[in-house]
């Protein structure tokens, strides 16, 4: 028998509080089903399952708060033996260890006509705002794929005079738990890891007069922005100077030879998440920029997967939007290297020897020491640089 556990969805992440079970005893799922969800700092996460078989029991209920680590549910994989069911001690659940006192309850029927309402499919977004809301979302039909209630129903259901039972100060007090959250990350980065920072300035033309040719040939939904090439150049960097991707954990680097870049995104709320896009190398700019937007928004409206928060191995922050020219960041911990981007400005440099008005833009990079030098991080810098001059490698 095997254990599905709750991963860590990030740095200093101790507990969750599980909100939904997308599966039951007997469901066969395979590897990359999400089986579940759960409540973090971060928002409602959904929990995908890496290895196919068969659920055998679930171990923790909705609403219930556990640590990281902790065994959600045991199933039985494809290539095991038909075993024993287990039966655990209620008393081994370390956030609930009241139960050990009390008799042990005889599991209700798996599937009833009566109980079939309650099995309703409803997307973590939508179950929060139906909560948020009064709604019971059992009342409500589904428009999503398999009859599930989606977010769009809850508003439909809720009316204009629906009243809103969120307290008032319910937003600030996420802004805070996030805080927290981030908080005790760059603590932790900033006490362990020996950072190290350079900077250089690239010159942003090549690369925007040649997405310009391209975008012009193509619908409007379909034009890519310079964010991809941005990233793109970065994936390729990584696999020329591989000592900024990966992890130092227990003491020892761990190079990855995927690419996962980190994507840092701020939310609407307050605070950010950092899920990570993967594979980057792999794809090509059309498609690295539809998973890039469909990132963004489903990491603002509360549908993330676990993956997405664990898997990153290098991150990439920019605060262009925001008018700054240059970002010095800091490590997400365990990752070993993080680059930044400020926002395009015009500049005159000089080009064939001549001076020139450029459109440029800053890129910055902080690595681990532990890890790699300042010589290493420059040509990584230096590599960047010439895949934007040169963007139809990318």
């Amino acid at each position: 028998m095997s254990e599905f556990r709750l991963p860590s969805l990030g740095a200093d992440m101790d507990d969750a509080t599980l909100r939904e079970w997308f599966v039951k005893p007997g469901d066969t799922v395979k590897n990359g089903d999400i089986v579940a969800a759960v409540e973090t700092n971060k928002g409602i996460i959904d929990i995908e399952i890496f290895e196919g078989g068969t659920i055998e029991q679930i171990m923790v209920q909705p609403d219930e708060k556990v640590p990281v680590g902790a065994v959600l549910a045991l199933y039985r994989t494809e290539h095991e033996s038909e075993v024993k069911r287990l039966t655990p001690e209620p008393a081994t659940h370390p956030f609930n260890k009241e139960r050990a006192s009390q008799p042990e309850r005889t599991p209700e029927p798996e599937s009833t006509s009566a109980e079939a309402p309650l099995r309703k499919r409803i997307s973590p977004a939508a179950r929060k705002r139906a909560r948020e809301l009064g709604i019971d979302p059992d009342t409500l039909s589904g428009t999503g794929p398999d009859g599930a209630v989606t977010l769009d129903d809850v508003l439909a259901g809720a009316g204009p005079a629906a009243p809103v039972t969120k307290p008032a100060t319910q937003p600030e007090l996420s802004r805070a738990g996030m805080r927290q959250v981030i908080a005790a990350a760059m603590a932790r980065s900033k006490r362990e890891i020996p950072h190290y920072y350079l900077s250089t300035t690239i010159d942003m033309t090549p690369a925007l007069d040649w997405l310009e040719a391209r975008n012009t040939q193509r619908p409007l939904p379909e034009r890519m922005v310079y964010a991809a090439l941005l990233l793109k150049a970065v994936a390729m960097a990584v696999k020329k100077i591989p000592e900024m991707n990966g992890y130092f954990a227990d003491g020892q680097v761990q190079l990855d030879t995927d690419v996962h870049i980190g994507v840092a995104i701020s939310l609407r709320t307050g605070g950010l998440v950092v899920p990570a896009l993967h594979n980057v190398t792999k794809k090509s700019l059309d498609q690295l920029m539809p998973d890039f937007f469909d990132l963004v928004d489903r990491a603002r409206s509360g549908h993330l997967r676990a993956s997405e928060l664990q898997d990153g191995t290098i991150t990439v922050t920019s605060l262009g939007e925001q008018g700054v020219e240059t970002v010095f960041p800091i490590i997400y911990p365990p990752q070993i290297a993080i680059v930044g981007f400020g926002s395009l400005v015009d500049r005159v440099i000089p080009v064939a020897g001549k001076p020139a008005v450029r459109r440029v833009i800053n890129a910055s990079l902080a690595a681990d020491h532990r890890v790699s030098d300042g010589h290493r991080g420059g040509l990584f810098l230096a590599e960047i640089n010439r895949l934007l001059q040169e963007p139809e490698s990318l």
